[in-house]
């Protein structure tokens, strides 16, 4: 008897052992790759050692994989918009990127799995890609900087930016910091030509330490195809005038020396008035979902590349919140453009929570916090209209009115 009680033993811890290896297999089957993509490393770069695109197959999520809930696809029922959460993140915002990707995913994500792009001037340490692919089941990709997109502008000298940080440092926030200077530069005319985005045809910017207070039952990515929407944002407030006291004049000298690449109507009334002053108006772009072919195009490319000869993203403070929204305005119609009123979000300074009920019941928010409903640039962005080019142009002729 005892014997057969051993065995009995044997055969019970057998069977454990094998269910254990079963789960840990499952576990890893289940488990979403890190693809991580240094400069010129990995899946993207070719034998001459230019980045080329991620074939769709390794990149694009088909209908079996994220069967889920709501989750709709393309028109033939088969893959997902190519589309993306992008962020800019250091190592050391590891968890506040956690957290604002456990809220996409609790908000929206998870019925549709996007991937996810996470970019750093720096090499990812493995505890954060390990910590941040363990809050997620989408992909996530980890791609590093270009250097050649992520540094001092090459029509500004050192010795005058050493200057300008200096003059500024107690003008406004940020007035002294170089890296902020790099990151808006970047933002504003870089990240769109990561490697990693190549693919896109659509971005959803995110950030760390954010919040998203509010369940969508659609696919945003969807929504600005199916309504040829090319801009979307969800706060606009104003700019700090000391940190772009020369945007708009040289914003007016691109327009004069390129009027073939302004559209024959245009939004460009709501950033700037009827005395040619610029009002301040920005997109808050921590938050912006964008059709990327509007950052790729001819005319947006010509205008940062004016803009960095300016070297006004050094020398002051360009924000690429203002540059984005300026180009959006001067470069598309308002109906182009999007408030996603139904998507609540905070983000240090300001809030932004949906006050009508069908909107609010499906937030955690206080309606309180509705500076969208009574903002200046909210208001305008409703009195105001699109105008031809040639009132355009005349609006670029007239002197700044300050």
């Amino acid at each position: 008897m005892p014997g057969h009680r051993l065995m009995r033993i044997i055969i019970l811890a057998g069977c454990l052992l094998a269910f254990a290896g079963f789960y840990h297999v499952l576990q890893y089957v289940n488990r979403r790759p890190i693809i991580v993509l240094d400069e010129m490393q990995g899946p993207w770069s070719s034998a001459m050692g230019h980045a080329m695109p991620l074939p769709a197959s390794e990149y694009m999520a088909t209908s079996s994989e994220y069967s889920a809930g709501n989750a709709t696809v393309n028109g033939d029922n088969s893959t997902l918009l190519r589309a993306a959460m992008v962020a800019l993140v250091r190592n050391s915002e590891m968890d506040g990127i956690r957290a604002t990707i456990r809220q996409v995913d609790d908000r929206f994500n998870r019925e549709y799995g996007y991937p996810y792009i996470l970019l750093n001037d720096e090499d990812f340490t493995d505890e954060f890609k390990d910590k941040v692919q363990a809050i997620t089941k989408a992909k996530i990709y980890f791609g590093k900087l270009p250097t050649s997109h992520w540094g001092l502008s090459p029509y500004v000298t050192e010795e005058k930016v050493k200057e300008a940080l200096e003059r500024n440092k107690d003008r406004y926030l940020y007035g002294g910091s170089y890296s902020y200077r790099l990151m808006c530069r970047y933002q504003s005319g870089f990240i769109f030509k990561h490697p990693l985005l190549a693919h896109l045809d659509y971005y959803w910017r995110i950030e760390p330490g954010v919040d998203y207070y509010c369940s969508l039952s659609y696919d945003p990515f969807r929504f600005m195809r199916d309504n040829n929407l090319t801009y979307g944002y969800t706060i606009a407030p104003t700019e700090k005038e000391l940190t772009v006291e020369t945007l708009w004049n040289t914003t007016r000298t691109w327009m004069l020396e390129n009027p073939e690449l302004l559209p024959e109507k245009s939004f460009i009334h709501w950033a700037i008035n009827e005395k040619s002053k610029y009002t301040m108006c920005h997109f808050w772009s921590n938050f912006e979902i964008v059709d990327l072919s509007f950052y790729r195009s001819a005319a947006y490319e010509s205008y940062f590349q004016h803009l960095d000869r300016a070297g006004g993203f050094f020398y002051e403070r360009w924000g690429d919140a203002p540059v984005h929204s300026i180009a959006a305005s001067m470069l598309l119609r308002k109906e182009q453009i999007h408030w996603f009123e139904d998507i609540g979000y905070h983000h240090p300074g300001y809030a932004h929570c949906p006050n009508k009920p069908e909107m609010h019941r499906n937030c955690i928010c206080n309606k309180g916090q509705n500076f969208m409903y009574h903002g200046m640039c909210s208001r305008r962005f409703t009195e105001v209209s699109d105008i031809y080019k040639d009132q355009a142009l005349e609006l670029a002729r007239l002197p700044d009115r300050r």
